[in-house]
Parts: C-alpha cells; structure tokens; sequence
C-alpha cells in the first residue's frame, strides 16, 4: 500500500506543527477538540485507519483491536504504555510505540520539585498566605523536612530514577539508594552515586522517597499500607510513574494519621478522578499529571509518536517499538 493512501487518527489534540507534519504523509483524521471518546467513539474513528496518535489516555486492548483489523501502529505521545494491552497488539500484528529518553530530564526536574514542595510544605505555606491568615513570624511556622545531606529512596532506577538520583547526589550532597526489579550495572550505579537496597530496606532508611515505576499487575499497590508502615514518619513520598503503583487509600490514611509527613502525587489511581481524601489533607501536593509538561519535552514527544508513524508505515522503520517482533512477520 503507498503511503499516501494510509489513513491516521490523532486522538487527542496535539501542536498544529505537528498535525501538519502528519499531514504531509496521510490522510489525517484529528480530534482537535480534544473531547475525550468512549471505547465505542474510538472504534468508530479507526475505521479503515492504518495508525493511531495516542497519548496515553486511550485503551488498546482485544476487543477494539478485533473491531479495527486495518490498524498497523498505535504511537503513544507517553514513555509509561499501560493503555496498551501489548501481547494482544503482538498477536494482532500491531506495532506499539512510545516516547522515551525526551522527557527524561524534565520528569526528573519536576520530581525533585514535588519533593522540595512536599519537604517544604510550599503548597500548605502558600495557601496559607493567599487565605489571609500570615500575620506574624513564628520560629516552627510551616517547619519542614531538609533535603539537602538527607537520604533519597528511588523505587523504579530506569533512565528518570538515574537522573533524580544525579541530582540528588551531585546537586543536593544526598545519599541516594534504590531498589529495582534488577540491579544495575556497576558501571550505572557509579554514575548514579546509588546504593542498592532490597525494597524494605529502602523504605526503612529513605527520607525522601521517590516512586517512578510504569504499571502494571506486578507493580498494582506496590507501596500499600504495610509499605507506608516501614517508613519514618518524618519521610516524604513523591509518585511521578503511574498511578495504582500506590495504594492512594492507604495513603490518604497514613498522611492522615502522621504515618508519614507528606506527599507529593502527580498520578493517581482512576485519573483524572482521585481519591477525594486527598483534597481534605494540607499535606499533601497534588499536580494533574504534568511531570513532563515543559513545552520543548512535550513537543519532543509529540515529534516522536509522529516520526514512529511516519517511519513505520513509510518504511517499515519505528524508531522506538515496544514489540519489534511484529516488525519481523510485517
């Protein structure tokens, strides 16, 4: 099939630099509106479609895969691809692809700043003054937790935990430890000035815990309420991969309770809906999942999900395949 008869549906709106870009290649199809679809609306746009921009809101999975046989790539404008149920992809012969490496320094720039937020109760203080209520100077007013000489607790030492354990330990003078489903290299542990622990000793000696790891069933509520038990009750616990990775009930009730001192939660189970005890608790700092919204990374990502479609269905070359066997049966 030449590639000007393919057919792309943009899920979601993206940069119009980019949709033109797209446009050069293919028949574009673009839900510029931005409204978010039922599973139903979906299948109803990859009608004949032969790709799909997707962002990481949109499920992949058997049943619109059986409902859209001429669909050849799904592009995910998103590192973490838990909306893409991969081994039905691969038994369908379909390509997913993600967004990896180009929001790895962002992400990481924004972790640290949800853990600075929540040692430091930045949130809790500001809300404070814009309420009227500062009217004088108080020695322990809104005393925080230090950061700087304390020890950093990486849960997940893929390529953003190596580079929050670099600016813990060269920017801050941490001690940084982690804990992986494997242990790294010696060579990336030097790098990383990382120390790896077995996961209750992490949480144990952490007191600034960092949770960057992508779903799935092995990770669901990996940080639960006996996790959040074995932690100081000074620690700080900041969660920039994927929500269900903590149990949000059970942290609502250590937050509560001074089980631990704060958190910092850009993902959340459910999102965008979340646990609504988190609203009631001042101790907490809560973002809309925008850890890698700086413009240049998104746009970066953006380029990227696009150049997986365009290479892919141009030239049989993705740049980034999450299941490259499809690549070999294409």
């Amino acid at each position: 099939m030449s590639a000007d008869r393919f057919r792309v549906f943009v899920a979601r709106a993206i940069f119009p630099e980019v949709l033109d870009k797209l446009g050069r290649h293919f028949e574009v199809q673009s839900n510029q509106a931005d409204r978010l679809m039922t599973p139903e609306e979906m299948r109803a746009c990859l009608q004949g479609a032969s790709g799909v921009f997707t962002t990481g809101s949109e499920r992949v999975d058997a049943p619109l895969l059986a409902a859209c046989p001429s669909l050849r790539i799904c592009a995910n404008m998103a590192v973490g691809y838990n909306n893409f149920d991969l081994p039905a992809m691969t038994a369908a012969g379909v390509l997913g692809t993600n967004a990896p490496d180009v929001l790895t320094e962002t992400t990481a720039d924004f972790g640290f700043a949800l853990m600075l937020a929540a040692a430091r109760r930045i949130s809790e203080s500001e809300r404070f003054l814009r309420a009227g209520l500062w009217e004088r100077w108080r020695y322990d007013l809104f005393a925080g937790a230090d950061v700087h000489g304390k020890t950093m607790g990486i849960l997940g030492m893929g390529r953003i935990g190596r580079a929050l354990a670099r600016r813990g330990a060269r920017g801050f003078g941490m001690r940084v430890v982690y804990h992986n489903r494997n242990r790294l290299n010696p060579d990336l542990e030097e790098e990383s000035a990382a120390q790896y622990l077995p996961l209750d000793g992490l949480l144990r000696e952490a007191d600034h815990l960092l949770v960057v790891l992508p779903y799935s069933e092995s990770t669901h509520h990996r940080i639960g309420a006996a996790e959040l038990r074995c932690m100081k009750p000074t620690a700080t616990l900041v969660n920039i991969g994927r929500g269900g990775v903590v149990d949000d009930s059970a942290l609502v009730q250590a937050l509560r309770s001074g089980q631990i001192a704060a958190a910092g939660l850009d993902v959340f189970e459910g999102e965008p809906r979340l646990n609504p005890g988190l609203l009631d608790l001042p101790n907490v700092v809560l973002t809309p999942h925008i850890a890698s919204a700086s413009q240049p990374t998104r746009l970066a990502m953006a380029h990227l999900a696009a150049d997986n479609l365009i290479g892919y269905l141009t030239l049989g070359k993705p740049l980034t395949p999450l299941n490259p066997e499809v690549l070999v049966v294409r």
